[in-house]
């Protein structure tokens, strides 16, 4: 057998030991744990991510079945799906958001000169969310509707990555709009947004913090127009106004002006109408930035066809929330070995290549790069178009 580390400790070894460290002490995460302690389950539920296990008895028989391999894994106590269980239910959910935080911050870095489409030198950002249904009988924390539950993961996506910046995980039927109220805004950003973002108040936030945004209007909205521009037909944009907010309430709660442009989608025909406080980028670009807004609801797509979060280990709000923050950290961890190591392979064919060779014991770059020399011309159903993926 060839020497060297298992693909698996490869892997997580780019998670500095400090770093954990701090995370788990911040949150006393191992305090009274006499076996098992954090990076114990943590290095459990990435196993469970990287190999797609069903529940935590699959991962306690998946991993036993290596036992002679689990030091070199990096395990120092035995795995039991109870001790498993405990840890995710018991062991606060924020020891694993912080870690993923310090990575994110660290991807950011090396895709900070990734190209999303849009020649822009500003940080922008997709903000949406999406819906995972659960059983009202396990999850009944997370009520939904009278009978089912669900959860919702609200995601501000950086496009350039694109990388998660922001996750909060709510009830599913808490509103989209009220995640603003925990956003904090980056002054010269533009945040993209449908139109489930439309409340006035919140959106002068971003005026006030000297941030853009960029979202629809709603049907129903009354202004008064201050001023036409010049528009190139061409182009698609119909109209570009600069408006005021005609109702007193509405006024209130955003006393400035608006741009609204009308734009016609050349694919699809359709006719959209976008508000921003932005008034020195051309129409045109405007309309291309919300464009990219689909990458947002691409990400969430791409988790759910390649990280464990639709089905859900535990049922508490603590070990929903671990596991999803787990995963991310999966992903943002893949995200840097890939630009680390620059490997030409996808992030979705990484997971796949990861997912049957966690026992290995050759060069993770080796490794990958020798699927890429055999998968040169193959096209992959699971890229989801994403540039760096």
């Amino acid at each position: 057998m060839p020497a060297g580390k298992l693909i698996f400790s490869q892997l997580t070894e780019w998670i500095h030991p400090e770093q954990f460290r701090r995370c788990v002490t911040r949150y006393h995460g191992n305090r009274k744990v006499y076996s098992f302690p954090c990076w114990d389950q943590f290095l459990a539920m990435t196993f469970a991510q990287l190999t797609y296990r069903d529940s935590l008895a699959d991962i306690e028989v998946c991993l036993r079945s290596r036992q002679d391999q689990l030091y070199r894994l990096g395990f120092r106590s035995t795995i039991a799906h109870s001790t498993l269980a405990d840890a995710n239910r018991s062991r606060d959910w924020r020891i694993y958001h912080d870690l993923a935080q310090g990575l994110i911050a660290r991807a950011r870095r090396l895709y900070a000169s990734e190209s999303f489409g849009v020649e822009l030198e500003q940080t922008v950002y997709a903000l949406d969310s999406t819906t995972i249904d659960l059983c009202l009988s396990l999850f009944p924390w997370a009520r939904f509707r009278s009978t089912k539950a669900a959860v919702k993961l609200h995601t501000l996506l950086d496009l350039r990555g694109p990388i998660p910046t922001m996750i909060s995980i709510s009830e599913g039927k808490k509103g989209d709009v009220t995640v603003l109220d925990d956003l904090m805004i980056e002054p010269g950003a533009f945040y993209v947004m449908d139109r489930g973002y439309v409340d006035f108040a919140r959106l002068y936030r971003f005026v006030l913090a000297g941030a853009f945004f960029v979202t629809r209007a709603k049907t129903n909205m009354q202004s008064s127009r201050l001023e036409s521009r010049p528009v190139d037909p061409a182009s698609g944009v119909r109209s570009d106004q600069v408006i005021w907010l005609s109702l007193r309430k509405s006024i209130e709660h955003y006393p400035d002006r608006l741009r609204r442009i009308s734009y016609r989608d050349p694919e699809s025909g359709k006719v959209l109408v976008f508000l921003t406080n932005n008034f020195d980028l051309p129409a045109p670009t405007i309309a291309q930035l919300y464009k990219c807004r689909w990458r947002v609801e691409l990400f969430f797509k791409w988790v759910k066809q390649n990280l464990r979060i639709k089905h859900f280990f535990g049922t508490s709000d603590n070990a929903v929330k671990t596991q999803v923050w787990i995963a991310i950290c999966v992903y943002v961890l893949v995200a840097i070995v890939r630009k680390e190591l620059r490997l030409e392979l996808s992030l979705s064919q990484i997971l796949q290549v990861l997912s049957v060779n966690v026992f290995e014991q050759v060069p993770l770059a080796e490794l990958v790069a020798k699927t890429a020399s055999h998968n040169e011309t193959a096209d992959s159903h699971n890229q989801l178009v994403f540039n760096i993926l």
